[in-house]
């Protein structure tokens, strides 16, 4: 029986999509690829979505492209460049996007998993976690944003000896390195990944009960900024400061915020 290769649910202003090919470590296939797709465009196109959560089945995050069905069914590189194409159109949504992600990336992250799990803005992993490159191992090179979001994240060195080695960070190591926010440590595995979920369902929820827009354009105002000058970045923190100050959520928690500092005296 077939069953859908992306789970996607929107509830309570949160979506959620759940990557569901545990079978193959939730590589990515064209069956996922496209299903992808379509999650994350409706995701961040719904006016009901204020908060974008990432999981995934089974015992994985992600292992990247399936290198089976590779092997098995493209029959050249333009198969593969075609597949990651289609990829980070994803990708580009959410990071372009104005929504922030948290990834619940429990068990193995690897090759291009590390792409989606650096479209997130904010990961939750498990003590257990392991996260590397390997694309080297199969004769490949990075692909889905991983060249060019891993140095960002942690460096142009550190990006250099994930890529250069055949190395698998533990989760304290990569929130030590900056590519993962918080480790989850919950004892046997199923309960790590149980509670790394809860932890991420948290922080999507924290988003939702604050002034979630305002988190979503901090975010895509840092995202964004490689393609400003300096200037032009400081003239768009300035524009949209004044333009968040003249919402009506702004103007209460201002207001608010000021009120309760002029009790305190």
């Amino acid at each position: 029986m077939m069953t859908d290769p992306i789970r996607f649910t929107v509830d309570q202003g949160l979506a959620r999509i759940t990557l569901n090919r545990p079978q193959r470590l939730n590589a990515f296939n064209s069956n996922l690829a496209h299903a992808w797709v379509e999650a994350t465009r409706e995701a961040t196109s719904r006016d009901d979505v204020g908060a974008i959560l990432i999981d995934a089945e089974g015992r994985a995050f992600c292992a990247g492209g399936d290198v089976i069905e590779m092997a098995q069914s493209m029959s050249s590189g333009s198969d593969i460049t075609a597949l990651a194409d289609v990829i980070n159109k994803g990708i580009r949504a959410l990071t372009e996007s104005k929504i922030p992600v948290v990834a619940a990336a429990h068990g193995t992250t690897a090759g291009g998993g590390l792409g989606i799990l650096l479209c997130s803005d904010y990961a939750v992993v498990g003590s257990d976690s392991k996260l590397g490159s390997r694309y080297a191992n199969v004769g490949l090179t990075p692909d889905l944003s991983v060249s060019a979001q891993l140095a960002r994240a942690v460096g142009e060195r550190r990006a250099l000896q994930l890529v250069l080695q055949d190395r698998m960070l533990s989760a304290y190591e990569a929130e030590s390195w900056g590519l993962v926010a918080e480790v989850v440590d919950q004892g046997e595995s199923s309960d790590i990944a149980s509670a790394v979920r809860f932890r991420a369902e948290e922080i999507a929820h924290s988003w939702l009960r604050g002034a979630f827009r305002a988190y979503g354009q901090a975010k895509h105002l840092i995202r964004s900024q490689p393609s400003r000058t300096f200037v032009e970045q400081l003239t768009a923190e300035a524009a949209s400061i004044g333009t968040f100050f003249d919402t009506d959520d702004a103007k209460a928690r201002v207001g608010a915020f000021a009120a309760a500092s002029t009790a305190r005296g």
